[in-house]
């Protein structure tokens, strides 16, 4: 290779033609996760709680394509550096391409669905990248002017970083269009048959749902509800072999198939699920109506020992939760869901089961695409967030949000409407108030409560005066706990304070 350029697109073609050709073996062979999907996991699985946290303040529900992009950048970058490392010298390149080759193969051996089997293609394309990189290095470059002349389009070398290239763009694509949900499965399962349930959830009142502009409504539609989770690419789940084993403290094992769960009498309940990593003010929070089988309901099938105080849920990546016994045996619905608002859980919510706790942050109870629930204690087990340093148990905190108006608007003197949602799950919202730069708190007018389990609308009558004003608000429950002002981050158990907005009034 005479060139720098040469040498960088070498190194960048045969590393993503390798990458390319590991990614459909995998795939079609079935074998385990692909190396780029098994990286990306390694790296959440050891992701630190404060840049998790970072990443879901800049990124949001769009952290896992931020992760795939940085990946995808990352990736050329060393590829380009192998490249160069080649033109300097013989083999050099090829040694990075290989310890690539080695790291992918380990963070696929570390995978739920990884794996021995799983890690051979992805070694093999390696060092066949290797090799293709020593080769090309070794190549003489073509003269662009001559091979016109002589009909000589594509040289060895020319030929090999197309091909790498194109295989990289297939791949790139490919893992984007899993990544955001939009590759369709070889064969999609067939829709669930859906029973109706034995206690359907409340009706919502005419005065449960208020009707104002920007507002969150009271039901979250399904493709509007926040998704948060470790998994890089969503699962797959074959609804014709998905079993449910409940274990461990118990008298007598219990395995359920889903026609198992279909067929038992499943209640529907509103819920308002709440992330733990959502600011003060935030959006990692929704209210979706939920059909499934009480947990309690397996629990007590498969006798619980004393001295249990913990439930360790599992789903098919490998994720964990745990889960206090007490809030899975008390009266509160914390369901094994099968459908949501109505239809089944779409696959980046937990397709084709899911565990829904009303009053405890997602993840120490919401967990998806659910395979286990071991019955155990807090002493001998640990869940997938406690070994990173998030508290163990995680009750939703009070809170409020405002939604009307948008902070930074600007309004009109008069009256203006403030409105806004405020939860506490499982206990319900006894009042909210509203203050106007720092002055009292006035009581809003609050929704009708359809559910102490979900988030309940409210709204304040403004009289603005012109100038720039602070608005800010607070919930009280039905326990008498008024939201605290004291601010605190969400590591490690959800984060405080008053939502306000700043607006300028003419």
């Amino acid at each position: 290779m005479s060139s720098r350029s040469g040498a960088a697109l070498a190194g960048l073609g045969v590393t993503a033609g390798s990458l390319a050709l590991a990614e459909a073996v995998v795939r079609l062979g079935g074998t385990g996760p692909g190396p780029v999907e098994a990286v990306a996991e390694a790296f959440i699985d050891r992701t630190p709680p404060w840049l998790k946290d970072l990443a879901i303040d800049l990124f949001g529900t769009a952290d896992k394509l931020a992760l795939g992009v940085g990946i995808a950048v990352v990736m050329a970058g060393l590829a380009i550096a192998a490249g160069l490392a080649e033109r300097a010298r013989r083999l050099r390149g090829a040694a990075v391409v290989v310890v690539l080759a080695v790291i992918a193969a380990a963070a696929t051996l570390t995978r739920p669905d990884g794996g021995l089997a799983a890690t051979w293609p992805v070694l093999a394309c390696g060092l066949a990248g290797a090799c293709a990189l020593v080769a090309v290095g070794s190549a003489p470059a073509l003269d662009p002017a001559w091979a016109m002349t002589h009909r000589k389009v594509l040289g060895r070398r020319q030929l090999l970083i197309s091909a790498g290239a194109v295989g990289g763009v297939a791949v790139a694509g490919g893992s984007i269009m899993r990544l955001t949900g939009n590759a369709a499965p070889a064969t999609a399962p067939a829709p669930l048959d859906l029973p109706a349930p034995v206690s359907p959830a409340a009706q919502v009142p005419e005065g449960g749902a208020l009707d104002i502009a920007g507002l969150a409504p009271y039901e979250t539609p399904n493709e509007e509800f926040y998704r948060i989770d470790t998994a890089f690419v969503v699962p797959r789940v074959d609804p014709a072999t998905w079993t449910l084993r409940v274990h461990g403290l118990v008298d007598r094992e219990v395995e359920m198939s889903l026609d198992d769960l279909l067929g038992e009498e499943l209640v529907e309940a509103w819920v308002t699920l709440c992330c733990v990593s959502n600011q003060v003010g935030g959006d990692l929070i929704g209210n979706a109506r939920w059909l499934g089988l009480p947990v309690r309901t397996v629990l007590e099938r498969a006798g619980v020992r004393d001295g249990a105080d913990m439930v360790l849920s599992r789903s098919v990546d490998g994720f964990s939760a745990s889960t206090p016994l007490g809030v899975l045996m008390d009266d509160r619905n914390a369901l094994l869901a099968v459908a949501m608002n109505g239809t089944e859980l779409p696959p980046e919510h937990g397709y084709p089961v899911r565990v829904v706790v009303p009053g405890l942050y997602g993840y120490v109870s919401a967990t998806k695409w659910l395979a286990e629930l071991e019955v155990t204690r807090f002493a001998d087990q640990t869940a997938y967030w406690t070994d990173r340093g998030w508290s163990a148990r995680g009750p939703v905190k009070i809170s409020s949000r405002i939604d009307v108006p948008r902070g930074r608007r600007s309004l009109q003197a008069g009256e203006n409407v403030v409105a806004g949602v405020a939860w506490a799950q499982h206990t319900g919202i006894a009042a909210v108030e509203v203050r106007v730069d720092g002055g009292p708190w006035q009581p809003a007018d609050l929704a009708e409560e359809v559910s102490v389990d979900t988030w309940r609308q409210w709204v304040y009558r403004w009289d603005a005066a012109a100038g720039d004003h602070r608005l800010e608000v607070r919930a009280t429950g039905h326990d008498g706990e008024v939201q605290t002002e004291e601010v605190q981050g969400t590591v490690p158990d959800g984060a405080t304070g008053l939502h306000g907005v700043d607006v300028a009034v003419a």
